[in-house]
């Protein structure tokens, strides 16, 4: 090779690197703060395609609710991107300041989705997904179909039923229904509310802090009714088939699983463009049909094997039951102590 020659080649290979290396310093990082569950369906649902559109990479910080919402508060909003969190962790979040109001403008395919989805906390982050916490039981062994919330004081289920631990999400809801049981605003008149506690303990057999502790109680035939969330549901059946989810007159209760991005983002275009990517229906379909997520978006449709498992469906979304997480969260401290005096630590 020539002098010459050499020396072009190098002077283009030199361009080359040039023009390369602030193009590789450009690529974008997308970092996710989410639990981490079903991580092969959300790699080829989400995660794959999604790269491919915004030519990013992305990494994640997996865990519980509270220890991701610990870490976030420790950097004060800083060090993700994207938050996932259910609506009782995103609402203490917002009280903190750890979340932006959102520009909904950059999100249309919110457009699309339920009311209820849509701005559930006040302009902050919407929900992607909507769950609901209500009463399961064993109709083989509940011969008087179980069709409200009073009903979990029946006489004839003593010693038969199992309750969510207070600190659970589902917990503090017992709480609320207790009151309603009583007549009372558990909020107003707490004591009223644990009286209807107190009433409810000879049916309760043990309280439970993971959904597979409660299947547990099912499949042993310990309890034959339980106060759930929803996507537990598919798992109990799978273990006792004669379980089924009650239709309760005054209705479930609702919950969100919200997305927001925080204050600290480092990314926050690149945020906005993943929430839409998520809320789009080809998505919601994909996530629903492969028993992800529960779909936000109305115009998702599912067969009535896929259905069951979720709460779908414009009627029932209408008849859901909404909490009220900023009066929940200043009350909650207060309710583990009474909790705890009645049932034990």
């Amino acid at each position: 090779m020539s002098r010459i020659v050499a020396t072009t080649l190098a002077l283009g290979l030199a361009a080359t690197a040039a023009f390369a290396t602030p193009a590789f310093a450009q690529t974008k990082t997308l970092t996710i703060s989410w639990w981490g569950f079903n991580g092969e369906k959300l790699e080829s649902i989400i995660l794959a395609p999604f790269r491919e559109k915004c030519g990013c990479e992305i990494q994640f910080e997996t865990g519980n609710n509270g220890e991701r919402l610990n870490k976030l508060q420790i950097r004060d909003g800083a060090g993700v991107d994207v938050a996932y969190f259910t609506d009782n962790f995103s609402q203490q979040g917002i009280e903190l300041g750890l979340f932006q109001k959102l520009d909904r403008t950059k999100l249309p395919n919110l457009e699309g989705a339920y009311d209820l989805a849509q701005d559930p906390q006040g302009g902050y982050g919407p929900a992607y997904s909507i769950g609901r916490v209500g009463v399961v039981y064993d109709s083989a062994k509940v011969t008087t179909p179980i069709t409200s919330w009073n009903d979990l004081w029946r006489e004839d289920l003593a010693s038969s039923l199992s309750l969510p631990g207070i600190t659970t999400t589902a917990g503090p809801m017992v709480v609320l229904k207790a009151g309603d049981h009583q007549g009372v605003d558990a909020f107003a008149d707490p004591d009223g509310a644990f009286a209807g506690v107190e009433a409810l303990k000879p049916n309760v057999v043990k309280n439970y802090n993971t959904g597979s502790e409660m299947i547990n109680l099912f499949s042993t035939g310990e309890v034959t009714a339980a106060i759930a969330q929803d996507f537990t549901l598919a798992q109990i059946q799978a273990a006792v088939p004669t379980v089924v989810w009650a239709d309760l007159s005054e209705g479930s209760i609702a919950t969100l699983n919200t997305v927001n991005i925080p204050k600290g983002a480092a990314e926050p275009e690149l945020a906005y463009e993943f929430i839409n990517f998520i809320l789009s229906p080809e998505i919601q379909q994909q996530l629903a049909e492969q028993g992800v997520d529960a779909p936000v978006n109305t115009s998702v449709t599912l067969t009535p094997e896929q259905a069951a498992l979720w709460t779908y469906g414009a009627d029932v979304i209408a008849g859901l039951q909404r909490v009220d997480y900023a009066k929940l969260n200043a009350a909650k401290g207060g309710w583990v102590d009474r909790w705890n005096e009645i049932f034990g630590m």
